[in-house]
């Protein structure tokens, strides 16, 4: 019987509202220092919840030398093409005209792909009274230019970074909510197990912080209206949470087949060693509350990493501060870890970053890697009172310091589809291999 081939994280690139590295945005997510505040990209004073957790200072980022690219990048395009360099330059490696059909690309993107002020624009031309007026769409320029309708295409950011790397293999994009990142790497490390490619850049990207965005997730009552004290806004497990902070940014990540990263002496954060997806078929907006959709993906992730539950040390957890997903998902890991839940740090570092939707789990996915590295939980920030239906072991407003052997990263997205993905220290996977496992 073969040995599966394993895979290997070697490049790690952010932008979050945490930082525009992933260095910085590690630094903020360790000293458990809030991102939100007022939204200032657009008017929000009409709306009942008007703050958000918005990338600061994009613009001093280095510039992309593309302009023909940056013509049709919009901005969560740009917070992608950002990351995804970030992570490439980590690497140490890129796609080359020899092996650019052994790279894939594999990504998370939002659910809003057309920008709200071309929105407007069209809504001024054909309905200015609010009655629509045919005939008038066509005469307002944004409905005849090319570029706006292609930067509104769902397969837009993938191509830029198609483009932009060269790469030639195997191409898809996740459209799951709240899942899209974390199924979008899972996705990936499955395209290296089995050999359709050697190396893939994979991620999420998302900005969801506009009129259009922001007012759907206010009908939903998701979004916290804790307008004059935005830094405590988003507050996971405790007893008070309303609601979650909207967040934007973008995650990538390199994975490489591990013999192939070793052999060229890369630094590897972690194995990406198991992947885990399930339905929860229950509401849009909710898990079951008894865990049962989470509890699957977890057990799944854990299984294929050909791990138990007692290798667990840590969980970045879903955790987006609305009631009912948090009950649900500490629901699922008191069924998943029994006895052994007191065991598991937990914690939901959206509280610092707010959730950044379909670049929520590839984010954090790089987060875990990180984690591992260096040994040390993130912190859950802001929890004064906890929920007594969140009584897992939470690690508060500060790091700990705890070497981790395997982490899990949550993902639990609108309309019930559950990711989870499983990390394991290089060391421990070298001695797994060692022993001819």
């Amino acid at each position: 019987m073969s040995v599966r081939r394993r895979v290997a994280i070697t490049g790690i690139g952010l932008v979050t509202p945490a930082g525009l590295d992933a260095a910085s945005t590690w630094a903020r997510i360790k000293a458990a220092k809030s991102c939100a505040g007022p939204i200032t990209i657009f008017d929000a004073s009409g709306f009942s919840t008007r703050i958000a957790a918005e990338v600061k200072g994009f613009d001093s980022l280095p510039p992309i030398d593309d302009r023909k690219l940056l013509k049709y990048a919009s901005r969560a395009h740009r917070f992608a093409l950002a990351a995804a360099d970030q992570a490439i330059a980590d690497a140490g490696i890129r796609p080359t005209l020899q092996d650019a059909t052994r790279w894939g690309c594999v990504v998370g993107a939002g659910m809003m792909t057309v920008a709200h002020p071309e929105i407007a624009a069209v809504q001024r031309a054909a309905a200015p009274e609010g009655e629509l007026i045919p005939n008038n769409i066509m005469q307002e320029p944004v409905a005849n230019d090319v570029m706006a309708f292609s930067r509104s295409l769902s397969t837009a950011g993938v191509s830029l970074l198609l483009r932009r790397f060269g790469i030639r293999g195997y191409c898809s994009t996740v459209h799951t909510a709240c899942a899209s990142g974390g199924q979008a790497v899972g996705t990936a490390m499955r395209l290296i197990r089995r050999g359709l490619a050697d190396r893939v850049l994979t991620g999420g990207f998302d900005s969801m912080i506009s009129p259009v965005g922001l007012s759907g997730f206010c009908l939903l009552s998701a979004v916290s209206s804790d307008n004059d004290h935005p830094e405590r806004a988003s507050r996971p497990f405790d007893l008070t949470r309303n609601g979650f902070v909207l967040g934007e940014g973008a995650g990538f990540l390199v994975l490489e087949e591990w013999d192939s990263a070793v052999k060229r002496g890369a630094t590897i954060y972690a194995e990406l060693a198991g992947d885990g997806n399930s339905l929860s078929s229950y509401r849009i907006t909710d898990s079951h509350p008894s865990g049962d959709g989470p509890i699957q993906a977890m057990r799944r992730a854990i299984s294929d990493a050909g791990a138990d539950m007692a290798d667990i040390d840590y969980l970045n957890a879903h955790g987006t501060s609305t009631p009912m997903n948090d009950r649900s998902e500490c629901a699922a890991v008191n069924a998943v870890f029994g006895d052994r839940a007191k065991e598991v740090g937990v914690s939901s570092t959206k509280s610092v970053m707010g959730h950044l939707i379909a670049a929520a789990g590839a984010v954090e996915a790089g987060i875990c890697a990180m984690a591992i590295r260096d040994g040390l939980m993130p912190p859950n920030a802001n929890l004064q009172q906890l929920d007594p239906d969140c009584d897992v072991n939470i690690v508060r407003d500060v790091p700990r310091e705890q070497r981790i052997g395997m982490a899990l990263s949550n993902s639990l997205g609108f309309g019930g589809s559950n990711s989870c993905l499983a990390f394991r220290h290089p060391d421990e996977t070298a001695a797994l291999i060692a022993a001819g496992r």
